[in-house]
């Protein structure tokens, strides 16, 4: 019987799978048999995911997807793919009368800018094939705000919305295009909230009736949506938040 949840002989696609929830998602691809591109911008990092994948055929390629040259290099290296995980992103913490516009760029290039544009160029350089599986990491941030989150919850609710059009707008060559909102995960990203202490941490993590994620929990929703068993789900949004939202 075929498993519908295999990744056997798809290229996938990760960005921003040198640490986090990039990293555990290529870890997990890979041991469902797709052959994983793992891209990122410290080659270091690169090749010691590299080095964790099973199997054979799986590489890296050290680019800055914020910059055009760096989604051209990234595009110039890679095959035709069957899935992309557009994962990098950055978090912030700016109250609303501490914005500016660097603070603005910087968290919108990278979480909501890049993954269009690469999109866009992935589409016209006809890397993507008909029937592959498009998933855009977002964040329950996008609906549930707290204070000094505006600028990333703008970014998440952005790309919610860009997916839904790309989902539109592919259909009929049965490209799929979902997200994932995910609320708080385990991950390195955490250790940049600086404004938080331990005991902030402990004390929100209460409220998740099945405590904080861990990153392997939203590699397997992605591997979901990357696989055939999500074949008949696009423009659709997976909410992931550990229950916290039930109350």
């Amino acid at each position: 019987m075929i498993n519908p949840y295999s990744l056997e002989n798809k290229v996938i696609l990760v960005t921003g799978s040198s640490s986090g929830i990039g990293k555990s998602t290529a870890i997990e691809c890979a041991k469902l048999g797709a052959r994983v591109i793992v891209t990122g911008r410290n080659q270091e990092r690169i090749k010691s995911v590299i080095n964790l994948l099973e199997s054979e055929g799986h590489y890296g390629i050290s680019a800055d997807l914020t910059t055009g040259l760096g989604i051209e290099t990234l595009i110039s290296q890679i095959p035709e793919l069957d899935g992309v995980f557009f994962c990098a992103g950055v978090t912030d913490t700016t109250l609303t009368k501490f914005i500016d516009t660097d603070k603005i760029s910087r968290v919108f290039d990278i979480n909501l800018v890049s993954p269009m544009l690469l999109t866009k160029w992935l589409l016209k350089k006809k890397k993507i094939k008909s029937g592959a599986s498009l998933v855009y990491m977002s964040s329950m941030g996008a609906e549930v705000v707290t204070t000094g989150l505006g600028i990333y919850a703008a970014s998440k609710g952005g790309i919610n919305s860009f997916m839904r059009s790309v989902a539109n707008e592919l259909s009929s060559r049965k490209i799929r295009a979902n997200s994932i909102m995910a609320s708080m995960v385990k991950t390195e990203l955490i250790d940049t909230l600086t404004t938080l202490s331990k005991e902030d941490f402990e004390k929100d993590e209460s409220r998740y009736p099945l405590g904080y994620g861990k990153p392997e929990d939203i590699a397997f929703a992605a591997i979901y949506l990357l696989s055939d068993a999500s074949k008949w789900m696009t423009g659709s949004i997976l909410k992931m938040d550990g229950g916290s939202t039930l109350g």
